[in-house]
């Protein structure tokens, strides 16, 4: 038990540190959603290809989501503060150089490359936050975390908006991001605490959850007892065949949106982004009712509130799809705020299951497994929703992604008699 002086220390440790990671994290996305706003000007220049984008953002989300598994097994073992502050720089780099090219090949290469080192953004950031919080805790606390992925996307669309309507072109929305990511990775380094270790205070308590005597605290956790617990967790598996339908919906609106917008409604890429921001700013606040929901109402069993938010995503899809063509833009909005805020329940709370059923021994590796599965879903939401909307429309684009949000609502209803942690099983 801590003192009351020492308990004060820790939960305003605890907020700083959830603060500084939410701002480093965050920067991750303004170097990797900051492609989506750029893309329109640059298909309409002739720069690239539709066929050739989509494969890029296929490449490069698949290989984020490899990099995210491998990087999970690391960020187990190495300190997160580092590993992160490193992965943002490179980002920043390889955005600066995607920026200064002309040619195919390159934008291949360098945004491939974005795609490993974003992969080194969220495994530690996972590990961190168990180290962090109480599992009691976890679902509200680690889902007002999670609005930095929203927030993130938010700035790259509001700064590359800025960006056109000041009349400066579409490589400016890689400079600028990248020189913001540097600056971010810095502060990264210096203000994000691996632990409770870094600050001088003493780790968690978790004898409560784990209902195991106070030694397990000091075994050493091999490779092995880590693979056991994720990869021998029939609720992690099925959470992660789960999260390829989200991200399918998540990436399908987010990569595509703004070019949608401009090609079906005849929306201006300005005005598109815009419209996307509302979709994130729905997020922010869809992801935070649904980890108080969790906790408040489920107790900490993440999947139920996920079967919930998959089933009323799907139905905004759905709606957005059946809109008119001549309706009016506001009504259109409020359908994409309306998947933005439920999308991004199961988005947040997928992270948080699988560090509950991991325990913070695995937390790294069990959201490792979760992205590869996740970013599997670009082959679909990249290549996919180009060829579909290429071959069959944009209606037909629509349509698909909304019966994807369907299909992912049956996984977590497979899950629905999930204990809240694994920590006891453990």
């Amino acid at each position: 038990m801590m003192s009351p002086e020492t308990e004060r220390k820790f939960k305003s440790a605890q907020w700083r540190f959830i603060l500084c990671s939410m701002i480093a994290y965050a920067f991750f996305y303004v170097t990797r959603k900051n492609l989506s706003m750029a893309q329109p000007e640059m298909l309409a220049q002739g720069v690239i290809t539709k066929e050739a984008l989509g494969t890029i953002l296929t490449v490069h989300g698949v290989l984020y989501g490899i990099s995210r598994f491998v990087n999970g097994f690391w960020a187990d073992k190495l300190n997160g503060r580092i590993f992160m502050a490193v992965g943002l720089a490179l980002s920043a780099l390889m955005n600066l150089l995607f920026g200064c090219t002309s040619l195919t090949i390159l934008f291949a290469a360098f945004w491939i490359v974005n795609g490993w080192t974003q992969g080194m953004g969220f495994p530690p950031c996972a590990k961190m936050l168990t180290h962090w919080i109480h599992p009691k805790e976890l679902a509200t606390k680690m889902s007002i975390w999670n609005t930095s992925h929203s927030f993130g996307s938010a700035m790259a669309l509001g700064l590359c908006s800025l960006l056109f309507a000041m009349g400066l072109g579409w490589r400016w929305c890689f400079y600028v991001p990248a020189a913001l990511a540097g600056l971010a990775a810095v502060f990264c380094f210096f203000c994000v605490k691996d632990g409770p270790h870094e600050d001088g205070l003493p780790e968690l308590d978790l004898s409560d959850v784990r209902g195991e005597a106070s030694d397990v605290k000091g075994r050493k956790v091999t490779d092995a007892d880590r693979r056991r617990l994720v990869f021998r967790n029939r609720v992690i598996w099925l959470c992660a065949l789960a999260n390829f339908f989200v991200y399918v919906v998540r990436f399908g609106f987010l990569d595509w949106g703004p070019t949608f917008l401009k090609e079906y409604k005849h929306i201006d890429v300005s005005k598109g982004g815009l419209m996307i921001i509302a979709f994130e700013l729905a997020a922010v606040v869809g992801t935070i009712f649904a980890g108080w929901f969790t906790d408040k109402v489920f107790k900490g069993r993440g999947v139920r509130t996920c079967f919930f938010c998959m089933l009323f995503a799907g139905l905004c899809a759905l709606g957005f799809w059946y809109l008119p063509g001549g309706a009016p833009i506001w009504q259109a909005t409020l359908l994409l705020m309306g998947t933005g805020f439920f999308i991004y329940g199961p988005q947040a709370l997928i992270g948080i299951v699988a560090a509950q059923q991991a325990t913070n021994d695995a937390a790294a590796m069990a959201n490792g497994f979760m992205g590869i599965m996740g970013y599997a879903a670009t082959t679909v939401s990249g290549l996919g929703i180009a060829l579909i909307s290429q071959h069959l429309g944009w209606n037909a684009a629509l349509l698909s992604i909304g019966g994807f949000a369907i299909v992912g609502m049956l996984f977590f209803l497979f899950a629905w008699n999930a204990n809240a942690t694994g920590y006891k099983k453990a």
